[in-house]
């Protein structure tokens, strides 16, 4: 089984605090042990949401609303995918968050990828060194959350010829570069919070009813800007048709830590990376 582990967003992460040496080192130890055990899939920082956008579908029609936003319980600041045997196995993986993270007041909530329907996930090959368009226009990745309503949790079912436009789209993505990855997840009644205070986390099953604050699915993009990544929403056809929230937010790269990412954490990722690569697990490319 899979799951996406999304770290909820909180006051320093929408301020654009960035770790420092020891949590980025703290979070690199943890990677690593996941990947030592085949657990890791994936995983990235998202930039706080004053870099990011929204676009809100109502009869069909987009609008663009730009950051911040405020409600930052509602936010993500990342992600990381594992494989486990099951949601139990995924919560004891997650009691071990870094402590250093958040200070210990952290929360994480555990949702089982797949969608409900039965469409496959979609991935590219990973990249092998720094994305760049046929002109030589560096790329940035973007990752595209589809956010939650009462149809999706109740484990709403698109019709076959809709799931076909939207497996045509993704496939189309992922040919052309542009889409590194593309999920489902599964309604939050199959998933658990896991909230830290004080280091000690309180583990909480789902549903959750504030709807809203849910994820219903992501793509991970490979564009120049924001700007294209917008005009990719704008245009994809979503499994509730003329109805839909996209919230886009750009990932961190290394170099957006500074000296914090120091050589010998840079080489530890790349080591990690270079085993999930051979291992042919990762879910996610990073240029």
């Amino acid at each position: 089984m899979r799951f996406m582990i999304l770290r909820k967003a909180d006051r320093d992460t929408e301020a654009g605090i960035l770790p420092g040496e020891q949590l980025l080192a703290a979070m690199g130890q943890y990677n690593a042990e996941l990947v030592e055990a085949g657990a890791m899939l994936a995983g990235e920082g998202l930039q706080p949401s004053a870099k990011g956008a929204r676009v809100k579908f109502s009869g069909g029609k987009p609008h663009v609303i730009d950051g911040p936003f405020t409600e930052a319980k509602e936010l993500i600041a990342g992600f990381t995918m594992l494989e486990a045997a099951s949601m139990e196995e995924a919560i004891e993986w997650v009691r071990y968050w870094p402590a250093l993270d958040g200070d210990g007041e952290v929360q994480l909530e555990i949702r089982e990828l797949g969608c409900v329907a039965g469409m496959a996930g979609h991935s590219a090959a990973p990249a092998a060194g720094p994305a760049k368009a046929a002109d030589g226009a560096p790329l940035q990745r973007y990752m595209i959350l589809l956010k939650a309503n009462e149809q999706t949790e109740a484990g709403y079912l698109p019709d076959p010829r809709h799931l076909d436009k939207m497996t045509q789209r993704n496939l189309e993505g992922v040919a052309a570069g542009v889409m590194l990855a593309g999920e489902g997840l599964q309604p939050s009644s199959k998933g658990a919070r896991v909230k830290f205070s004080g280091g000690k986390p309180r583990v909480i099953d789902g549903p959750f009813a504030e709807a809203k604050e849910l994820i219903a699915g992501f793509w991970m993009l490979q564009v120049r800007s924001l700007e294209e990544a917008i005009d990719w929403v704008k245009t994809y056809p979503y499994p509730l048709g003329e109805e839909a929230e996209v919230e886009i937010r750009r990932v961190f790269e290394a170099a957006d830590f500074g000296a914090a990412f120091t050589p010998e954490l840079r080489e530890a990722e790349e080591r990690m990376r270079a085993h999930l690569i051979e291992s042919g697990k990762p879910l996610t490319a990073r240029p």
